[in-house]
C-alpha cells in the first residue's frame, strides 16, 4: 500500500511536471508587457548592481522585489529555446501537484480517483493559470507556497503548531515577493478563527508569516528604506512620505467594480467572456459556479436541517471567500488571484460532494453514488471546455527572440527612455551605460529628488558613447521630456534600431546639448 502510494505521488509530480512543460512549448515564447518592463531589468539589475546607478527603466515598477523575477531571467538566458520555457512552465506546473495534494486533505474520504481527478483538470484549466503558464510573471510563481501554506494550516490540529508557522512561513514568503499576496495573508488569518485553538493557531501563524516575509522580502525592503525612507515605495507613500514621490498611494482603479452589485456580479461577468477585470479577454466559469454550489449546499443544510460543513470545510471556505472580497476591494486585478482560480478547483468538487451528501442525508459519507462520480467529472469536463485562457502575448519558438544590438549602441552610453516599456532594452546596451526613464506618468522623477539629481550628474559627465533618446519606433519622440534637462535630438546624425519582440522596433537617437533648458510640459 505505501509503494502504491508513493508512485502514485511521484506519477502525478512527474504528470504535473510534464503538463506545465507541454503547455509552455505549445504556447510559445514569453514576450509579455511586464516582462518588457520590468520584469527582464529588475532581475538583471539585481545581478549586475544596477539599480543605484539607473533610475527607473520600468517606471514605478522598477522598485518592486525583484526575487521572483529570477528564474525566468536565469532560465531565458542559460538555457536554450525553448527548453528554458519549458523548465520555466514545469515549474509552473507544480501547482498541479499541489492541488492534487490540497484535495486530499479538503476531501478527506470523499478523495476519491474522480474527485481529485476533476479537481486537477479544473485546475489545470484555468484561463489565468494557462495564460501564465512559461511566462516571467510572479502570480502562478508565488502560487506555489500561497497553496501549500494554506494546504498546511488546513492540515493542522491542536497538537500541531509547527504546522501554523510553516504556513505562516510560507504564505508569508509569498507576501515578501510579491506585496499584492497580502490578500491571502489576510484570509488565512481570519480562518484560523476556525483552528481548535484560535489564539495559539494564529499566534504562530503570525510568527511563520513575519519570518517568511522577512526572509524574501525583508532585504529589498530595508533596501528602499534606507534609499527612500519607504519600505514599500512608491506605494503607501502617504504613511512614509518619501520626497522621491507624490504623497498618497497607487492605486489601479481601471478593473474595480463600480457598485456594490457589480461586484457581486464580477464571477458571472468572467463566466460569460466579460473581461472586465484583466486588460485582455479570458472566460472563466470557475467562480461563478463555485457560489451557486455555495449557496445551493447551504440552502439544502438549512432545509435538510444536517451540517453540512466541517470544521476544516469552514475553514477553507473563510479562507477563500475573506482573500476574495479583500482581492476584490483593494486591486480587482485578475492576474493576481491566480492561486484562488486554482484554489476554486478543490472549493468546486468538495462543494458538489458536499450538496450531493445532503441530497442524500449522508454529508460526510466517503462513498457516492455512481451518478455522483460522474456527474463531478462531466462537471470538470464542462468547465474545462468553457474556460478561454487569457494572451498577454508570445512569439513562435520557431523564432525566438534574439536581437542584435547595431554596433552603435555597444559603447558605454547614457540612455534617456522617453516611452514604455523598454527596461528589457538594458541588458542589450554596451556594459557600462545607464538608463534613466523620464516618461512614468504614475511616479514622475520629482525636481531637485535624488533620482533627479543622479540623472543630471550623468548627464553632466557623459559616457564615452554619448547620450541617446530610446522610444517605440513609428511614435512621435517626445522632445517636451528632454527640454527639461537640456537636450534635443540630433537630427544630423542617424538614429539605431533595435527589433523589438512583438512587431515594434526600438529606436534609440543620438542627443545634443539644447540651446537652453525650456520648461514645455508633456
Amino acid at each position: 500500500m505505501v509503494a502504491r502510494r508513493n508512485l502514485e505521488i511521484w506519477l502525478v509530480i512527474l504528470g504535473s511536471l510534464a503538463a506545465g512543460a507541454a503547455y509552455a512549448w505549445f504556447a510559445g515564447e514569453d514576450i509579455n508587457w511586464d516582462w518588457r518592463n520590468y520584469h527582464e531589468y529588475g532581475a538583471f539589475a539585481l545581478l549586475n548592481g544596477r539599480f543605484d546607478q539607473d533610475v527607473a527603466p520600468g517606471g514605478f515598477q522598477t522598485f518592486l522585489n525583484p526575487l521572483p523575477y529570477l528564474p525566468a531571467y536565469l532560465l531565458r538566458h542559460h538555457v536554450s529555446a525553448p527548453f528554458w520555457g519549458m523548465w520555466l512552465g514545469a515549474l509552473h506546473g507544480l501547482n498541479l501537484a499541489l492541488i492534487y495534494w490540497f484535495s486530499r486533505i479538503v476531501l478527506g474520504g470523499a478523495a476519491n480517483v474522480w474527485a481529485l481527478a476533476a479537481s486537477v483538470v479544473i485546475a489545470a484549466f484555468g484561463p489565468m493559470t494557462l495564460s501564465e503558464v512559461g511566462t516571467s510573471f510572479a502570480d502562478i510563481l508565488t502560487a506555489l507556497p500561497v497553496i501549500a501554506g494554506v494546504g498546511v494550516m488546513l492540515s493542522a490540529n491542536a497538537q500541531h503548531r509547527a504546522r501554523y508557522v510553516i504556513a505562516g512561513m510560507l504564505i508569508g514568503a509569498a507576501a515578501g515577493l510579491k506585496l499584492t499576496n497580502m490578500v491571502f495573508c489576510v484570509g488565512a488569518a481570519i480562518s484560523l478563527l476556525y483552528a481548535a485553538r484560535p489564539l495559539s493557531a494564529l499566534c504562530c501563524f503570525a510568527a511563520g508569516g513575519a519570518v517568511g516575509a522577512l526572509g524574501t522580502g525583508g532585504a529589498w525592503a530595508w533596501t528602499l528604506w534606507q534609499e527612500f525612507g519607504n519600505p514599500v515605495f512608491p506605494f503607501y507613500n502617504g504613511i512614509f512620505r518619501s520626497p522621491e514621490a507624490m504623497d498618497g498611494s497607487f492605486a489601479d482603479l481601471r478593473f474595480m467594480p463600480h457598485g456594490l452589485w457589480e461586484a457581486f456580479a464580477y464571477p458571472f461577468y468572467w463566466a460569460v467572456g466579460n473581461y472586465r477585470s484583466s486588460e485582455w479577454p479570458f472566460r472563466d466559469p470557475r467562480f461563478a459556479i463555485a457560489f451557486v454550489l455555495l449557496a445551493a449546499t447551504v440552502g439544502a443544510g438549512l432545509l435538510s436541517r444536517l451540517r453540512i460543513f466541517t470544521r476544516r470545510d469552514k475553514q477553507f471556505l473563510v479562507f477563500f471567500l475573506v482573500a476574495y472580497v479583500v482581492w476584490l476591494l483593494e486591486f480587482s486585478i485578475h492576474r493576481y488571484a491566480v492561486a484562488l482560480e486554482l484554489l476554486c478547483a478543490p472549493l468546486i468538487v468538495l462543494l458538489f460532494s458536499r450538496l450531493s451528501g445532503a441530497l442524500q442525508r449522508k454529508p460526510f459519507a466517503s462513498s457516492r453514488p455512481a451518478w455522483a462520480s460522474f456527474a463531478t467529472a462531466g462537471l470538470a469536463v464542462a468547465i474545462a471546455l468553457w474556460s478561454q485562457p487569457a494572451d498577454w502575448s508570445r512569439r513562435p519558438w520557431s523564432d525566438p527572440y534574439q536581437p542584435q544590438p547595431p554596433k552603435a549602441l555597444s559603447e558605454a552610453a547614457t540612455y534617456l527612455m522617453i516611452e514604455k516599456p523598454l527596461g528589457y532594452m538594458v541588458p542589450l546596451l554596451g556594459p557600462g551605460s545607464r538608463a534613466y526613464q523620464l516618461s512614468d506618468i504614475l511616479m514622475p522623477i520629482v525636481p531637485g529628488g535624488s533620482l533627479d539629481h543622479r540623472i543630471r550628474a550623468g548627464l553632466a559627465h557623459p559616457l564615452p558613447g554619448g547620450v541617446w533618446a530610446m522610444h517605440l519606433r513609428g511614435s512621435a519622440p517626445r522632445q517636451c521630456l528632454l527640454d527639461e534637462y537640456g537636450w534635443e535630438i540630433d537630427a544630423s546624425r542617424a538614429c539605431a534600431v533595435i527589433p523589438g519582440p512583438e512587431g515594434v522596433d526600438i529606436e534609440a537617437c543620438p542627443l545634443r546639448p539644447s540651446a537652453q533648458t525650456k520648461s514645455q510640459s508633456c
